[in-house]
């Protein structure tokens, strides 16, 4: 699978202690989103954000990794320029504390009002080819 990484998980190193496989598919693009600082990287609605394309077949691992179970990360995908789909991890900016105002549109969980932003603003990753 892939996955946008544009935070911790651009680190060789770091991605080495968490998955046992991967590589790095080259430099991408999310369109629609902006990254924001907190506690951990996340993202904002609107804008972009340069990373990374990351391979791995362990999502397991990553999702482990960003705290999904616990709510920290919900993981996404988004429609890829050129074909299929990436993944992408956005962080709950209240359990983030995220300092600056982060408004995802909509009522409801924060997983749904993230997901409907997605579809409804065409989010996508653009890989970089050289």
């Amino acid at each position: 699978m892939d996955i946008f990484v544009y935070g911790t998980l651009t680190e060789p190193e770091r991605v080495a202690s968490v998955v046992d496989a991967f590589v790095f598919v080259g430099a991408a693009v999310l369109e629609g989103c902006h990254p924001v600082a907190g506690r951990y990287p996340t993202l904002a609605p609107g804008g972009e954000t340069a990373g990374r394309l990351l391979r791995t077949d362990d999502v397991g691992a990553l999702d482990a990794y960003e705290g999904v179970d616990e709510g920290l990360y919900v993981r996404l995908s988004a429609p890829r320029t050129d074909g299929g789909v990436a993944a992408v991890y956005v962080g709950d900016p209240d359990a983030l504390n995220v300092e600056d105002a982060v408004d995802w549109p909509g009522t409801g969980p924060f997983t749904e009002r993230v997901r409907r932003y997605f579809e409804a603003e065409s989010v996508v990753v653009r890989p970089e080819h050289s």
